[in-house]
């Protein structure tokens, strides 16, 4: 099964029609055609932002009818389960909720199981349990605990018919899954090649092997994921803009891989107006070029080994989830064999070009055995127009069974570990066990809209109300639409991305004062978050004695930076929070013993 991006309008979906294949198939057939709605369903959520599991819901009624779907937009906004409810509306009671993965409810939040529980909702299905430790099993023992009948696929009851129900759960959150148990992205290695396995001509001239129908699954693809990675030699070679072409959707950044950053100074890439470009390199090289790079607004970040396995371990460290490498076969080869290509992609053509010195799609293995070949797994076959789309696996998916057990086990097996003691408590992206100390965690706060304006609004998040901010109180009609579009954002990544875009873009819209009280504003949405959510409060008060650090490796300002570099002022601000807190809870003890 490919993993791709479905365009829809909007992630909350109302039906009310007869599933197919309800009329007389038992018991696991129905589970398993519900449980793979919910697969197509979680597809939709795919790269639309970035990164985020990806999460459907299916809720049908006793006699098979769908009563509501829902689909998870982003990370921070309305759970599926709760989309769902709202569509199916009274059809909920007595009905069966069906999930590809156990809700990911965390930090005290429980969203997902209060819209089950609170609809009536008997029994709840779902294909996996979370990948990530922390989370495994919680939003289960809390729903069984209300009384809500579980099945878990694979755990409860098995056949042939849910085993590949489940696998699918598998494979549409690979990315998630891969994160949880790896130290490396999901990469998918995509190429188009002739018949006679040439990706270009001996001249190196590639436009076009594969036909258009092929080239809008590619755009697919890039949507789907977090970032898209080429060599040097497909920058100047191709001049690429890779993009995602369909006119929707999430773009993903754009990387790329050059020891000797031999790049030519005029490129598509380097217009980041859009979307950005990152440029990894060996440390040292062409300092005056990427002094060039920088002020196009192109990040470059050094490596002292610059191998795919740092590179990736790397971006591992800055969340992202998944990475579609479209690169030429020197480096295709080259990460093959640092083991970092999990999938593979290959759309052949029914041509012939022939040429001793055409390129192929990967290079040199260092085999010389037929017995040596990589065998790909779960390979599938899909006719694309004139052209054949062979998919297959060359690393299989991690099996979640056994469960590993959770910290909750762990502390009953030994009540002397305590997961909340440590001496530097690392946090970045919100499914962290620490997650909700992000200031993208989707944690809504009243603030007012500026220094001067008595009326409070509700803000997603807190980086909703910090990047709108930027361009508060500057009398332009471009900068309170902007204003407006950041606290409507429907993720705190969009908001993000239109802050800072419009930042880079329209410096002109940022208000003069900015760098000078964004600390400022960032500590008061700050205050007013962990103010408003007492288990937040109480998280933050558990880590005291020790120091925190927001372990973005890429944010040298708010993070701590890749090796530490950074000034974490995130980190240093919870801090102060907290000291704030403990000392008034110290005042209050102090008042109420002499009272």
């Amino acid at each position: 099964m490919a993993l791709s991006l479905r365009i829809s309008s909007s992630p909350l979906i109302c039906r009310a029609t007869l599933a197919n294949g309800d009329n007389g198939r038992n018991h696991h057939a129905k589970d398993a055609a519900f449980i793979r709605r919910t697969v197509d369903l979680a597809e939709m959520s795919a790269g639309l932002t970035s990164p985020h599991p990806n999460f459907g819901c299916v809720i049908a009624t006793s006699s098979g009818k769908v009563a509501g779907e829902g689909y998870l937009y982003a990370q921070g906004t309305k759970p599926a389960e709760a989309l769902a409810v709202e569509a199916a509306g009274e059809f909920c009671r007595g009905s069966t909720a069906y999930l590809n993965m156990e809700p990911g409810d965390c930090h005290g939040d429980h969203a997902a199981v209060s819209a089950l529980v609170q609809a009536g909702i008997e029994r709840v299905v779902v294909g996996i349990r979370h990948p990530l430790q922390h989370l495994r099993g919680s939003a289960i023992r809390e729903l069984r605990s209300q009384g809500i009948e579980v099945n878990v696929l694979g755990e409860d009851f098995e056949s042939k018919v849910l085993e590949d129900a489940r696998k699918s759960c598998l494979l549409v959150n690979a990315p998630l899954i891969h994160r949880a148990c790896s130290r490396v992205p999901f990469s998918v290695l995509k190429y188009a090649m002739t018949l006679d396995g040439k990706i270009a001509a001996s001249s190196g001239h590639a436009a076009w092997i594969s036909s258009k129908l092929s080239r809008t699954r590619v755009f697919e693809l890039r949507g789907g994921s977090d970032a898209v990675i080429v060599g040097g030699n497909t920058v100047r070679q191709d001049d690429p803009r890779l993009t995602a072409r369909h006119g929707q959707g999430h773009t993903p950044t754009r990387i790329v891989m050059t020891q000797s950053l031999d790049l030519p100074e005029k490129a598509h890439l380097w217009d980041v107006s859009e979307v950005p470009t990152i440029i990894v390199t060996q440390r040292g090289a062409r300092k005056s070029f990427q002094k060039f790079l920088a002020s196009k607004g192109v990040e470059v970040v050094e490596f002292d080994m610059l191998n795919p396995r740092e590179v990736m371990e790397y971006f591992h460290l800055r969340g992202y989830l998944s990475i579609l490498w479209e690169c030429g076969g020197t480096l295709a080869a080259s990460a093959i064999s640092s083991s970092v290509i999990h999938k593979v992609v290959a759309f052949v053509a029914p041509k012939i070009i022939g040429g001793r010195n055409a390129p192929s799609p990967v290079g040199e293995l260092g085999m010389v055995e037929m017995t040596q070949a990589l065998n790909l797994m779960d390979v599938c076959y899909e006719q694309v127009g004139p052209d054949m789309l062979v998919t297959g696996f060359l690393q299989p998916i991690p099996d979640l069974i056994p469960v590993i057990p959770s910290e909750d086990a762990t502390v009953e097996i030994d009540p002397s570990v305590n997961p909340f003691e440590s001496s530097i408590i690392f946090f970045y992206k919100t499914w962290d066990l620490y997650g909700s100390f992000s200031n993208f965690s989707p944690h809504p706060i009243r603030m007012p809209c500026g220094e001067e304006n008595d009326d409070y609004m509700t803000w997603p998040s807190v980086e909703h109300y910090y990047q709108a901010n930027k361009f508060v109180g500057v009398e332009n009609p471009m900068a309170h639409d902007c204003v407006e579009k950041i606290r409507t954002a429907r993720s705190p990544e969009e908001a993000a991305l239109i802050g800072r875009s419009t930042l880079r873009q329209k410096p002109e819209l940022v208000r003069s004062d900015w760098e000078d009280v964004k600390i400022e504003v960032m500590y008061m949405a700050l205050k007013c978050k962990f103010s408003t959510y007492p288990h937040l409060k109480s998280m933050l008060l558990s880590t005291a004695g020790s120091v925190l650090v927001e372990s973005s490796p890429h944010d040298l300002f708010w993070g701590g930076g890749r090796e530490g570099e950074g000034l974490n002022y995130l980190g240093r601000l919870l801090m102060q929070l907290r000291s704030e807190y403990l000392e008034d809870s110290s005042v209050s003890a102090e008042n109420t013993s002499s009272t």
